[in-house]
């Protein structure tokens, strides 16, 4: 088997009218990984995911999913692929048992494993109580559970998630961050485009940002994030202060009388602030970062 669950060389996608909606992309996503690809609307992610899947014809370049082509063995790539689309895409009048069980057959597995696989990831993600309504009846956050245990009851080695947890609940993103860790821990390798981008921080370990077609940007997370020069940091104080003087090349905001930001750069580190503090007799209750800071680098990636 192959160390890399994708490799993508020289993939472009021209639609008519000359719209370039991917221009020359390569991309390279080792088995094990949880892979964000992020870019604005239009970027070209959705192409990108279309082409992988086989729903959208590439122009030129190659595409293969564990070292194999997907245009020389589609049916044995597709059986590694599972892919969660922005759009709900299952039989709605069939019951949720139904949606699973169809999809595991087009796989051609035997009778004891559809129905092993289907019980399994209707009682993991929290649809077991639900598997005799109509797909037609869930709510938007059942539909899109339904959606990942539909795209993983052949058990792939590859996911695909795009958007999965566009428009739930927290809770329920939450819960689905929690068991998309659980399988990736297990082997399961996932790419994860998402608006959410503090989501790709929490789950990602390497990131490849596309813009116009192109990606601007591979590097791991943790790399990408150690380059944002500056962060704000908000301190709620034990005691009400009228101001807090600046100092140290330190300039503090005043939020109300007892919490204040102060941006902290490479000069003005972490330990030269909680230093000023003690220094001045000045308690900390509690102290957040508030700064998106892949937010921040994706903007300026993508400008």
């Amino acid at each position: 088997m192959s160390n890399l669950a994708l490799e993508i060389k020289n993939l472009s996608k021209t639609y008519p009218g000359n719209i370039e909606a991917l221009k020359n992309i390569d991309l390279s996503v080792s088995a094990g990984d949880f892979y964000a690809l992020l870019g604005p609307n239009g970027a070209g992610k959705s192409t990108a995911i279309g082409i992988i899947s086989s729903l959208v014809t590439k122009t030129s370049g190659s595409v293969e999913i564990l070292g194999i082509d997907i245009d020389t063995n589609h049916s044995k790539a597709k059986r590694k692929l599972g892919v969660v689309g922005q759009e709900v895409n299952f039989n709605q009048f069939e019951t949720v048992y139904q949606v699973l069980t169809h999809q595991a057959g087009y796989y051609g597995m035997s009778p004891k494993d559809i129905k092993k696989n289907t019980d399994y990831y209707l009682q993991r993600l929290g649809l077991w109580d639900k598997r005799n309504e109509q797909g037609r009846n869930l709510s938007g956050g059942m539909k899109r559970r339904l959606m990942v245990a539909k795209a993983l009851v052949n058990n792939p080695d590859l996911l695909i998630l795009d958007e999965p947890t566009a428009g739930v609940d927290i809770e329920l993103r939450r819960s689905l961050w929690e068991f998309l860790q659980e399988i990736n821990e297990n082997g399961t390798t996932i790419i994860l485009t998402t608006h959410y981008l503090e989501e790709a921080e929490k789950l990602c370990k390497n990131i490849s940002i596309i813009d116009h077609g192109q990606i601007v940007r591979t590097s791991s997370m943790r790399s990408l994030l150690q380059e944002l020069e500056s962060e704000i940091y908000v301190f709620e104080l034990t005691a009400s202060h009228e101001k807090i003087v600046n100092s140290e090349n330190l300039e503090f905001q005043k939020i109300n009388d007892t919490t204040f930001s102060v941006k902290i750069d490479k000069v003005n580190n972490l330990n030269k602030v909680l230093t000023y503090f003690s220094q001045n007799n000045i308690k900390i209750q509690s102290m957040t970062n508030e700064t998106n800071r892949l937010e921040e680098l994706f903007l300026s990636l993508t400008k």
